[in-house]
């Protein structure tokens, strides 16, 4: 009888364990800029290899329509962090949305336009005339207008036009429009819709003296006041999934798969490989991935108060801090 309640007292101690254990993990829900894409690859890693729940966190993943979407979702407490693009991000505070950059992604900025190579658009004068489609929430569209006055681009020559995320490939290649804005990390995607590599035109905002911080983590202001330790081992978590697809993107493509099924893994292995060149940098390699330079985010900035018209000036600080990042260095094999 001894042994028994000394075995029934020990399985009821390890039931209590795991039920405090359970009980300390927090819920985090990450808003998603986007459906899934290889941009998304280093979160499904996270969660696959429990490096969320390491750090006590229970997080769901929720795709959104852009970055307007994302930013949306974490200003009103649907969603504790998200992506967004850098500028939309800036934007958005001029508005009064209380939110704030809390780690890059790519350190370089993958804006670009595609076109078709049968009426291609290779510098930003040449869109004017033409259609150009993007979801009204989409990072790229919202940061248009800076873009366009940085070129002396007339926008009244230049018309828009409302597309689902999963509808932009289609839209130009089956020439019901002439472009579209969309991350350079989407070129497989392009190209297998147009005719094969290297078959779609590509015009990156970088290459004419648009080189400002993309895309990015956020979250909201009751997130960084209320919960920083959770969102600094959601961040931590996050980058070392960055740090296990730069040291093996095969196996994280695996696990991608594994977890999202319905993706190509054709086009998710084209498009994580050309998401990685964006990190390989030396700044990421000084201080850890997902850094910010204050210069550069300040020249960010300027850029966006300079060009966007916005409601009020928004100062630097107003829309970033390094504050919640442990730094996760790159990989030594990462080239």
């Amino acid at each position: 009888m001894r042994r028994f309640k000394t075995v029934l007292g020990a399985l009821m101690a390890l039931a209590l364990t795991s039920a405090s254990g359970a009980q300390a993990q927090e819920k985090f829900k990450f808003a998603l800029n986007w459906f899934p894409v290889g941009d998304h690859t280093a979160y499904w890693v996270a969660l696959d290899k429990g490096y969320y729940a390491k750090a006590g966190l229970d997080v769901t993943l929720e795709n959104s329509k852009g970055s307007g979407d994302s930013i949306a979702k974490v200003d009103t407490g649907r969603a504790d962090a998200g992506l967004a693009d850098a500028a939309v991000i800036i934007a958005a505070v001029s508005r009064g949305a209380k939110i704030k950059t809390v780690g890059m992604v790519f350190d370089k900025t993958p804006l670009n336009v595609f076109s078709r190579p049968d009426m291609p658009i290779r510098k930003p004068k040449d869109l004017e005339g033409h259609t150009i489609a993007a979801p009204p929430g989409d990072g790229q569209r919202q940061i248009w207008p800076a873009f366009a006055k940085l070129h002396g681009i007339d926008m009244d020559k230049v018309t828009w036009v409302n597309v689902e995320p999963s509808a932009k490939v289609a839209a130009v290649s089956e020439k019901r429009v002439d472009a579209v804005g969309d991350y350079l990390t989407g070129q497989p995607n392009y190209d297998k819709a147009m005719g094969g590599p290297g078959t779609a035109v590509m015009m990156p905002w970088a290459d004419f003296g648009f080189d400002m911080y993309s895309m990015s983590i956020m979250a909201s202001e009751d997130t960084m006041k209320n919960r920083p330790k959770a969102l600094r081992a959601f961040l931590e978590a996050s980058y070392q999934g960055w740090r296990d697809v730069m040291a093996d993107p095969e196996a994280a493509i695996a696990i991608y798969k594994k977890r999202v099924p319905e993706i190509n893994l054709d086009y998710i292995r084209a498009n994580t490989k050309l998401g990685l060149s964006l990190m390989n940098t030396e700044r990421y390699r000084q201080h850890g991935i997902g850094w910010m330079d204050p210069k550069k985010m300040c020249a960010s900035v300027d850029l966006v108060n300079t060009y966007m018209g916005l409601k009020k000036t928004v100062a630097c600080d107003d829309v970033y801090t390094n504050d919640f990042l442990t730094k996760v260095s790159v990989p030594d094999n990462f080239k």
